[in-house]
């Protein structure tokens, strides 16, 4: 008989593992006579612990087909990026930078003379189809990672301020692009400017 999709998602599950990991040390225990007569609820007790500390499932980051230089595939990898975000909780000053940094992303790749001026730039759209499609689900999915181990480990340095950091850097980067797509404009439009003046004369 066939294994349904959702037994097949537990038994490959974190909890499942974890709790099969400690329902062995309850196994050996019994092997060696320490558990007595009460083994089984010894094995299943460790099981449930086991299954109660594993570390919580996390959203899979989306894989990104190779298609870099695209801005067409680009805004439909970005509407995934979306997708994944939709699913990750993250604390509220990471969250805001997050947003901004959204904003600032999709006006780059929104249609019009912005995305005519992007697609230009071919180094433009490499850093933006590396953070897109790589810097920003991997900060997060490593945040996501780290929060679990800081439970076991107090003290150390809290892993959202690596994320809020992480995503501060990659704010100022896009940045930096749009600064450097306004500042083409305006070089293009003053060339054109003495263009018209040398031609016809200043107004």
């Amino acid at each position: 008989m066939a294994i349904s999709r959702t037994a097949l998602s537990y038994l490959e599950s974190r909890k499942n593992l974890a709790g099969s990991a400690c329902g062995l040390v309850g196994l050996t225990l019994t092997f060696t006579g320490l558990a007595g007569v009460y083994w089984p609820f010894v094995v299943a007790g460790l099981y449930g612990a086991g299954a109660l500390i594993a570390p919580p499932e996390r959203p899979a980051t989306p894989d990104f087909p190779d298609t870099a230089g695209r801005l067409e595939a680009l805004r439909g990898d970005f509407a995934r990026l979306h997708t994944y975000l939709a699913e990750v909780e993250l604390p509220p000053a990471a969250a805001g930078r997050l947003t901004e940094l959204d904003q600032l992303l999709a006006a780059l790749l929104e249609p019009g003379w912005v995305a005519e001026a992007l697609s230009v730039d071919p180094e433009a759209v490499h850093a933006l189809s590396r953070a897109i499609r790589r810097d920003i689900p991997e900060s997060v999915d490593t945040y996501n990672r780290a929060r679990w181990w800081t439970r076991l480990n107090p003290g150390t340095e809290p892993p959202e301020r690596h994320l809020e950091r992480q995503l501060g850097v990659l704010f100022a980067e896009a940045d930096s692009i749009a600064t450097g797509l306004r500042e083409a404009e305006s070089r293009r439009q003053q060339t054109h400017t003495r263009y018209l003046e040398d031609r016809w004369g200043p107004a």
